[in-house]
C-alpha cells in the first residue's frame, strides 16, 4: 500500500468528540469542521471546571481527556525532545485517542508538535530506527540542530528523506536517501520503529494539498507503522551516510 492509499484508507473513518460541559463552545465545533472530527456536546451543568471530553471511533469507546487538551492540541506546545514539557503534556493525551484520524486541514503548528512528541519518544527510548521525510533539504535545515544532538546523545538509526542534494549537511551517524520515489520525495513523514518495544512504535504521514495546509494522520499502531517502514526503506535512490568518524559512504 501506497502512503496516499494509506491516508484514503483513514480518511472513511470518522471520530466523534463528546464534549461534557456546562455550555456548549460553537468555536470549538467550527474549529475541528475540517479534521474529519464531529464535536458532539452533552451539557452536564455539575461538572464544573472539570470538563471533559469522550472520543468514540465508529461508535466505539476510544478514551476520555480534559476539555483543556482541546485547547491545546488548537495550539499546541512547541518544545523539543529532551525537555520535560512535553512529557505532562494534555496535548499528548488527546494525539492517543485521535489515533488514525484525518485532519484535511493540518497547520505547520500542529504538524511540527505532532511531530516533537515522535521525536521524544524515539529521545527518550534512545534505540531503533527514525525514518524521516522533509521533502527537501531546505525544509530539514531549520531542524538540523535537533537531528545533531538526537544522533550524537542515543543510539538512533536516523534517516532523512527527500528530493535534493544532502551532501551539504555535516551530521554524524545519519544517513540521508536523495532521489527516492515521487510519493516519498511529496510527503512528510516521520516513522518510528520502537526500538524494539513495540508499545512504542509511531507515525506522522501527511500530503501538502496547499502551502502550508497538510491532509493526512498519526498513528501507534504496531501494524500501520510497520506498513508505513516498509514503503520508506523500500530499496530505491542514492543514500549518503555520514558516521562519527567523518568518513561519507555512497551506496
Amino acid at each position: 500500500m501506497s502512503f496516499h492509499k494509506h491516508i484514503t484508507a483513514v480518511e472513511r473513518k470518522q471520530k466523534t468528540l463528546v464534549v461534557y460541559a456546562a455550555d456548549p463552545d460553537t468555536d470549538l465545533a467550527e474549529q475541528f469542521e475540517t479534521k474529519n472530527v464531529t464535536v458532539q456536546y452533552k451539557r452536564l451543568r455539575s461538572v464544573g471546571g472539570d470538563e471533559f471530553l469522550v472520543v468514540r471511533d465508529d461508535g466505539e469507546f476510544r478514551g476520555t481527556v480534559g476539555l483543556q487538551a482541546l485547547t491545546e492540541f488548537l495550539t499546541p506546545p512547541i518544545s523539543v525532545p529532551w525537555s520535560d514539557v512535553g512529557e505532562s503534556s494534555s496535548f499528548r493525551d488527546l494525539l492517543s485517542v485521535l489515533d488514525r484520524t484525518l485532519f484535511t486541514s493540518f497547520e505547520k503548528r500542529q504538524m511540527l508538535a505532532t511531530s516533537r512528541e515522535i521525536e521524544d519518544r524515539a529521545w527518550r527510548v534512545g534505540d531503533g530506527e527514525l525514518h524521516v521525510g522533509f521533502q527537501s533539504p531546505s525544509a530539514f535545515r531549520a531542524q538540523v540542530s535537533v537531528y545533531d544532538r538526537l544522533a550524537d546523545e542515543t543510539n538512533l538509526d536516523i534517516h532523512i528523506y527527500g528530493h535534493g542534494e544532502w551532501r551539504s549537511f555535516e551530521m554524524q551517524d545519519v544517513t540521508f536517501h536523495g532521489n527516492k520515489t515521487d510519493e516519498i520525495g511529496e510527503a512528510w513523514f516521520l516513522v518510528y520503529n520502537g526500538g524494539g518495544d513495540p508499545s512504542q512504535k509511531c507515525a506522522l504521514l501527511a500530503e501538502e494539498r496547499d502551502p502550508d495546509q497538510f491532509y493526512g494522520f498519526w498513528t501507534y499502531n504496531p501494524e500501520t507503522v510497520d506498513e508505513l517502514l516498509r514503503i520508506c526503506t523500500k530499496p530505491t535512490g542514492r543514500t549518503t551516510k555520514q558516521s562519527r568518524i567523518g568518513c561519507l559512504r555512497v551506496a
